[in-house]
């Protein structure tokens, strides 16, 4: 078994109460009183016994993570940072997959895994404001992504319009004036992913002096590689040839660059191609993809510090959905100019 509170305060020669109030960070211990206790915490490898502070806290000590797919590569790097946020506050993560179903998030939402988890974090695709004002489970929630935008509940997305019109506005900077877009949703009213960064493309093209052409606007029916190679050969084969291509997210774009590759086309100078969202393979695509960077530590780190203040807050007898003062945090994202916009650069 390893060292206790009371093995720890025997070799400090300190009481039991200061090493718990130096475990549990409490400033205002001396200064050298708080070295003779670390001194003994190494020592003595202590590991503090969280099942069991949880326990007297009315805690488990695990929270859960609800995403629509987990084999996304954004949602599965996302998750890994939502991972590392809350180890670091001792909590373990439980994962849950929606599939963006009405029903699952319903589910969810009303707390299926009551008593099992502390909080929740939840990324929705179907869910509004009406479905989360009628919530009357209790579990502390933050909500993720773009469905629910000054809900009734703490809320962490980046700026999707802006960070659209930032990258059309790049591809308008090197020239391209027949600019096309891919993943538009126009026709699925839970799409507010897609309508967000549409509606941004709009507006840089307006800001640029170019008019929208309806037919460079390609719906797809979800944002994998297929539909965007899909999109991508419509567009080809259509009655007007873009110079640049804007995809919605950086799985759409990758299968649109395969499209255009196969077709005999060179990226970028026979036709740009961006993404959005920064996953890892389009670091390593053949050329390297231009896209938008969405800061999934600060989103994660941010969900996890107000689930925390959640937690440790007092409970309503009947939550209702609303967390006090529920904040809309905007995290960052940067414009990341790669190969398949602006070409390979000489080493």
């Amino acid at each position: 078994m390893g060292a206790s509170l009371k093995d720890v305060a025997a070799l400090a020669g300190v009481s039991v109460k200061t090493v718990s109030n130096v475990v549990n960070g409490y400033t205002y211990v001396a200064p050298q009183t708080r070295e003779k206790v670390e001194r003994a915490l190494a020592e003595l490898d202590y590991r503090p016994n969280l099942s069991a502070r949880n326990l007297r806290r009315g805690r488990t000590g695990v929270i859960g993570l609800a995403l629509p797919e987990l084999d996304a590569p954004y949602f599965a790097e996302l998750a890994r940072s939502v991972i590392d946020a809350a180890a670091r506050r001792g909590w373990t993560v439980l994962i849950d997959q929606t599939d963006g179903l009405p029903e699952r998030e319903h589910q969810v939402l009303q707390g299926i895994r009551d008593h099992l988890v502390d909080g929740l974090i939840f990324s929705p695709i179907t869910i509004g404001p009406e479905e989360l004002g009628a919530r009357t489970d209790r579990t502390p929630l933050v909500l993720l992504g773009e469905r629910v935008l000054a809900g009734p509940t703490h809320h962490v997305a980046i700026d999707n319009q802006r960070a659209a019109r930032e990258m059309t506005a790049h591809l308008v900077s090197l020239g391209h004036t027949r600019i096309a877009v891919i993943g538009d949703q126009r026709h699925n009213p839970a799409a507010n992913t897609a309508h967000l960064r549409v509606a941004g493309y709009r507006e840089a093209l307006a800001a640029a002096g170019l008019e929208t052409d309806e037919r460079l606007i390609v719906p797809t029916g979800s944002y994998h590689r297929a539909d965007g190679a899909e999109a991508m050969r419509r567009l080809l084969a259509g009655p007007v040839r873009p110079q640049a291509v804007f995809c919605c997210n950086d799985l759409l774009a990758l299968g649109a660059l395969r499209t255009a590759l196969l077709a005999g086309l060179r990226v970028p100078e026979d036709i740009a191609i961006a993404g959005f969202d920064d996953i890892e393979d389009g670091r390593y695509s053949t050329p390297t993809l231009t896209t938008v960077r969405p800061d999934k530590a600060q989103i994660a780190r941010v969900a996890v510090e107000l689930l925390e203040a959640e937690v440790n807050g007092p409970r309503p007898a009947a939550r209702g959905g609303a967390a006090p003062g529920a904040q809309e945090v905007v995290a960052d994202h940067d414009l990341l100019p790669r190969e398949s916009t602006t070409g390979r650069r000489p080493a």
